[in-house]
């Protein structure tokens, strides 16, 4: 089987510009303030908020999209749109126990807002994987 990597590509941008969106303005009704994961990513690699912006970008249209095409997606169960939605809660679960930490955070966003934090990154990383699993499809055969 032969991966599309332009549907991941297309499917990581909308999943990204999705959840970008939740956490800017979405989340603020949620938890009462934006989650910036812009200023969080940029002070933990010691620069500014831009970097941050770069960073996750390159990571939810490039990077993740990639992983989920090439690693993941043969070993997911279910329909495109549900191993994308499976690969969300693996992205999830690893933010919660690992990066968040490293962000200060804490686990299972403790220092953030506890649960309600927790369950808004759930939501995000879901709406992430949902379109990313849909628009990335089943791989082409070559």
């Amino acid at each position: 089987m032969k991966p599309s990597i332009g549907k991941a590509i297309r499917g990581g941008l909308a999943g990204t510009l999705l959840m970008t969106m939740m956490m800017y303005f979405v989340a603020p009704m949620m938890l009462g303030k934006a989650m910036d994961i812009a200023a969080m990513l940029g002070s933990m690699m010691g620069s500014n908020r831009w970097l941050g912006m770069m960073a996750h970008a390159m990571m939810g249209v490039v990077i993740l999209p990639l992983i989920f095409v090439f690693v993941l997606y043969q070993f997911l169960p279910g329909a495109p749109w549900l191993k994308g939605a499976l690969w969300g809660m693996i992205l999830w679960l690893l933010a919660q126990v690992v990066v968040m930490p490293m962000m200060g955070g804490g686990f299972f966003s403790s220092q953030m807002g506890g649960m309600m934090a927790a369950a808004g990154s759930l939501m995000g990383h879901l709406i992430y994987g949902l379109p990313l699993g849909a628009l990335t499809g089943k791989p082409q055969t070559a």
